[in-house]
């Protein structure tokens, strides 16, 4: 088998090439990923060199190097934040002994579904967004798609590294199958639901690394404060990449809006009708995908009751979104927090021992800061003089997990009988004529400077680059 050489070929700050062991198990694993990439990675791109942002190092001048790059040849590598010798467990039942540099025996298992759980998102999103390069709406929207799918790669590499290096043989087998499952497959599927969902399209892209990006945000920022070091300094590296995924959804979104304003402005109009016909994407069909990815998303923190969350807690496995600015006792014994049920046909709010409640607190940080982004989306609208708000639905709105799964709910917060569920979903969710239609203004425009006609051009390009920059040389 070839070697690697690994401070080029995969840079890190983890002495790779010192640990002959880690290195044959990574040097059986990568052909595996390669194949993989080929296989169900960013079609038609193998031979296109992409302007693309690699981390070479954690320090600020060697995390983001710009240059371009083919993407089979992009450099995956693993990086851990700095450690620090003396750090301790902060929270649950180990608070005030020392960070573990090594996996307890005890919490072995759950540690290893956690970052199998996470690991498994990774190549999920990269296998949803497949397709996407071949409707891509300009040259600088490529960029950005071929960006997020080079770093969800990393991310897995990230994973893979701790379960080859911490977890033996277990840890193999999972790295393995990693690559095995596969978004929306019938008999192999990705192990969180959202991640069999169907990225059709770039608005469901810029919902998806608007919403679902957003979630990998507070999961990885709970990852960061484990006692486990490893795992606490490796995702606190991923945080720095998935701000930039949450940006491109962001901005995509509110350049959607912004033409979309600018088609009714130039029409004085807000008939959907007319709007879509100017080649525009109306108000209501984005609103209804908006209600679509928060509902699957927030379903992705679980249920809101959960012994499992408790476990982690306590025993130090996973913290809370910025533990380190709670002032509590960060153990949470005895403490509560309310969460809803349905009674009687009402959403009740109930107290409930507030460990057990862990991943609706997780899921409460998530809902407030992606209503910010909505309201920022709202400025948009505003500036334009358009009348019209988006909003995020009510959180019990289509959740399939959970107290509150199968429970018909209006966006505004009714329970509501099945006949006007039935009556209404199409007015609330996407339906097969909002995704053909979407689906009939995804033409490919890669021209430099040039963009498709249902969404503005960005503010500014990439890296200090002109927004009609040659970010991708097509081979």
């Amino acid at each position: 088998m070839s070697t690697i050489n690994y401070s080029e070929k995969i840079p890190n700050n983890v002495n790779l090439a010192e640990d002959r062991t880690l290195q044959r198990a990574l040097e059986g694993w990568q052909p595996n990923f390669i194949h993989w990439w080929d296989d169900v990675g960013p079609e038609g791109s193998t031979n296109h060199e992409v302007y693309l942002r690699t981390a070479v190092s954690v320090d600020p001048q060697g995390w983001a190097q710009f240059g371009h790059v083919k993407m089979r040849d992009y450099r995956w590598g693993i990086f851990l934040n700095p450690g620090d010798a003396n750090r301790q467990i902060h929270f649950g039942d180990h608070k005030g002994e020392k960070a573990w540099q090594d996996v307890p025996g005890e919490h072995r298992a759950n540690l290893r579904r956690i970052i199998v759980t996470q690991g498994d998102t990774e190549p999920a999103s990269v296998e949803q967004q497949r397709h996407l390069g071949l409707t891509a709406p300009s040259m600088y929207d490529l960029r950005n798609l071929f960006q997020i799918n080079v770093e969800e790669g990393r991310h897995l590499w990230a994973m893979v590294y701790l379960l080859h290096k911490h977890f033996g043989r277990d840890g193999r087998e999972e790295a393995e199958a990693l690559l095995q499952r596969q978004s929306g497959d019938q008999d192999n599927p990705r192990i969180l639901g959202a991640f069999n969902e169907k990225t059709p399209d770039w608005l469901a892209f810029f919902m998806f690394t608007y919403f679902t990006d957003r979630d990998g945000k507070f999961q990885l920022s709970a990852l960061a404060e484990s006692a486990f070091d490893p795992l606490a300094r490796t995702t606190k590296f991923m945080l720095t990449e998935e701000a930039h995924h949450m940006f491109v959804g962001e901005s995509g979104v509110s350049r959607v809006l912004s033409r979309t304003a600018a088609v009714m402005n130039e029409l004085k109009t807000d008939d959907p009708q007319k709007v879509r016909a100017a080649g525009a994407i109306d108000l209501a069909t984005i609103q209804r995908y908006l209600n679509f990815h928060y509902s699957v998303t927030i379903d992705l923190f679980g249920a809101d009751q959960s012994s499992n969350a408790a476990v982690f807690y306590s025993s130090g496995l996973k913290g809370r979104y910025e533990e380190g600015k709670r002032e509590d006792d960060h153990q949470l014994k005895g403490q509560t927090y309310k969460v809803l049920e349905v009674h009687n046909g009402q959403l009740v709010e109930k107290e409930v021992p507030m460990l057990n409640a862990l991943n609706e607190v997780l899921r409460d940080d998530f809902i407030k800061d992606s209503v910010a982004g909505v309201n920022r989306w709202n400025k948009v609208l505003e500036k334009a003089g358009i009348p019209t708000r988006l909003v995020v639905p009510h959180k019990a709105f289509n959740r399939q997990i959970g107290a509150l799964a199968g429970i018909k709910m209006s966006p505004d917060g009714r329970v509501v009988s099945e006949n006007e569920w039935n009556a209404k979903k199409a007015e609330w969710l996407p339906t097969p004529e909002d995704f053909a239609f979407v689906a009939s203004l995804m033409g490919r425009v890669v021209e430099p400077g040039k963009f498709a006609g249902w969404i503005a051009p960005p503010v500014m390009g990439i890296n200090r680059q002109p927004v009609d920059f040659e970010y991708v040389r097509f081979g």
